[in-house]
């Protein structure tokens, strides 16, 4: 009798928390991914959802890079001999290449580094990192503008193949 092929196929959503407010705030120049170095109960919390990235920002100290202002809401089932801190400051696991390039950039063109995406790759959880300028008002409406363009000429064409 042969064997099935035990591996499941279920689809699972790798996506653990977007930061939609920073692709409207900034324009995005280079993307990096970056470990994070997280302690047990911030992973669980991570695998039930419980991450807020809209308002943490990326900062650079003695040659690393630090996610502050991350919201991790500890599970109510974490241990009791924990501290949970929801809103420490979390060590970026990037390799020095990508550190030097992020270094300059920040200080000779004003930049920031501004989180995008956190998601798992494996068993890891990895943060996406952008290098952004901020964009200006009428930049915002621009871009306004230009999404709603794209999406009027979107449902002219799908009127059109009825």
């Amino acid at each position: 009798m042969a064997k099935k092929n035990a591996k499941k196929s279920t689809p699972t959503s790798s996506t653990i928390a977007l930061n939609k407010k920073a692709k409207h705030e900034y324009k995005f120049l280079e993307k990096f991914e970056a470990g994070l170095a997280l302690q047990g109960w911030e992973v669980k919390s991570m695998r039930a959802g419980k991450v807020n990235l809209t308002d943490c920002y990326v900062i650079i100290q003695r040659g690393e890079a630090y996610l502050v202002g991350c919201n991790i809401t500890p599970l109510n089932t974490a241990s009791t001999h924990v501290v949970c801190e929801p809103m420490r400051s979390r060590k970026l696991l990037l390799n020095r290449r990508e550190l030097d390039r992020l270094i300059g950039q920040v200080e000779q063109k004003g930049l920031t580094i501004v989180p995008v995406a956190l998601y798992w790759k494996k068993s890891f959880a990895k943060l996406e990192i952008a290098l952004a300028q901020g964009k200006q008002t009428h930049d915002k409406r621009q871009d306004s503008k230009e999404r709603d363009w794209q999406r009027e000429k979107a449902r002219v064409m799908k009127g059109s193949m009825r």
